[in-house]
């Protein structure tokens, strides 16, 4: 079962064999053995990857029952101690992973060095139904789905730019004045959660230069591409791009924690979660206090 999961999450045998450390011949063979013993078809091959079938859909939400009960046995037995330790899978928009993150991990990590933590940085929002992830940070709190959801502390946005594409550029006094300037920003149909469509409500439309990764975004405005919304968090790690017109266009968003509701008990989870809410909270205001 524990083979079986890993495969139906990662949707491809190489995928669950870096997981599990198994080949994907092995793998492969153990998931046809499988298929055998159940005398059901679990999977549908195809070069795209392994895609459950009724059956196999059937059989993943039965194995991830059974997999979370022994978790609850388990929980607090072996993590009463000092140190956190075992693989922690944690989901994330890809601004948060690559500006925040990097440096709160590391320091839960030099505190505990048994543990393993995995940061997933996607531009989408995660299915911790299908245990995709241990928990996920999001940019809005879901309300479907069996789920505990706190929010880690609120972070701001500005319009910014580089110093030297403003040099060059035509005069931005007013947000009126965006229209002679090349905007840069998400592309309009990969925007995944509407807390993210920052241009819309300044009136835009055509955004020239755009890309689902917020880290990109970020680069091209450094290199002098035009005009975007940023994080401020994000500003240190761009010497060069400046805000502008921070008296009439400013954002304010908030992260959001989510966990699985069956992980409540969960001393070890618990435990990273307090760390990590506790971490982000404390970077994200260092860094909007240097942006």
């Amino acid at each position: 079962m524990r083979l079986f999961l890993a495969v139906a999450r990662e949707q491809s045998l190489s995928g669950a064999g870096k997981l599990l450390r198994l080949d994907p011949a092995t793998l492969g063979r153990r998931m046809a053995r499988l298929e055998a013993d159940m005398q059901a078809a679990l999977f549908v091959k195809s070069p795209q990857g392994y895609m459950l079938t009724p059956a196999g859909a059937l059989l993943l939400e039965r194995a991830a029952a059974a997999e979370q009960a022994m978790r609850s046995a388990t929980a607090g037995v072996s993590d009463a101690g000092e140190g956190l330790s075992g693989q922690i899978r944690l989901g994330a928009p890809d601004g948060c992973a690559n500006f925040v993150l990097p440096q709160v991990c590391a320091g839960i990590a030099a505190e505990n060095p048994d543990l393993d933590i995995q940061i997933v940085a996607l531009p989408r929002v995660f299915n911790l139904s299908r245990r995709e992830a241990d928990m996920a940070i999001g940019v809005s709190a879901p309300t479907a789905g069996r789920l505990v959801v706190r929010q880690i502390t609120r972070y701001h946005l500005h319009l910014a730019a580089a110093q030297d594409y403003l040099e060059k550029a035509p005069p931005l006094k007013t947000a009126a004045d965006l229209g002679a300037h090349r905007l840069v920003g998400y592309i309009p149909d990969m925007i995944f959660d509407r807390e993210l469509d920052y241009l819309d409500a300044l009136g835009a439309g055509r955004v020239p230069l755009a890309s689902n990764s917020v880290s990109v975004q970020v680069n091209m405005i450094r290199q002098g591409a035009g005009v975007g919304v940023v994080h401020d968090f994000s500003l240190p790690f761009a010497p060069g791009v400046t805000r502008v017109l921070q008296d009439s266009v400013s954002l304010t968003r908030a992260f959001y924690l989510i966990r699985h509701a069956d992980d409540a008990g969960n001393l070890r989870l618990a435990r990273f979660a307090d760390a990590l809410a506790a971490g982000v909270r404390a970077e994200v205001g260092r860094l909007e206090a240097h942006a």
